[in-house]
């Protein structure tokens, strides 16, 4: 973890499998958001590749309110990685991602780490806008607490 990005982890009990069934798709985004900005998908496909582009429709009173974010997948491997650069609709990422990582910790537990990364942020005005991060580390660990919760429920 540094300046420019925070990180929570946790062992879920669920195979890695079962876990990245949930996180790759983006119908389950707002049930595991912890943040509240998530409100549902924007009838996006499962996520099976970097380079695919996913939009989540959000609200946050920082942006106005209502808005759709697209998604940049930059890193997939499966059962084990994803990751996405998100940007407003219509516009390129300006450089904050989120990385899901899951290590196995037995076939019924995983350890999952979120990292919530806006190093790659440079232009001005957005870093003036957003004031990172604009999500906090209990922000991440209720995400990790409600994919715990999705992941049971399945």
């Amino acid at each position: 973890m540094s300046e420019k990005s925070i990180a929570a982890t946790r062992v879920i009990d669920a195979s890695a499998a079962a876990i990245f069934n949930v996180l790759s798709n983006p119908e389950r985004h707002a049930q595991i958001d912890g943040s509240g900005m998530v409100q549902s998908d924007d009838k996006s496909d499962r996520i099976t590749a970097v380079g695919q582009v996913f939009t989540m429709n959000q609200h946050w009173d920082k942006m106005g309110g209502d808005y759709k974010t697209d998604n940049h997948v930059v890193g997939y491997d499966h059962n084990k990685l994803l990751a996405w650069k998100t940007a407003e609709a219509g516009t390129e990422p300006a450089g904050w991602q989120w990385v899901w990582e899951l290590t196995p910790q037995g076939p019924d537990s995983t350890e999952v780490a979120l990292t919530y990364d806006w190093a790659a942020v440079t232009d001005t005005k957005v870093l003036k806008m957003v004031s990172f991060p604009a999500v906090s580390a209990h922000d991440l660990e209720s995400s990790l607490n409600n994919l715990a919760a999705a992941v049971s429920e399945a």
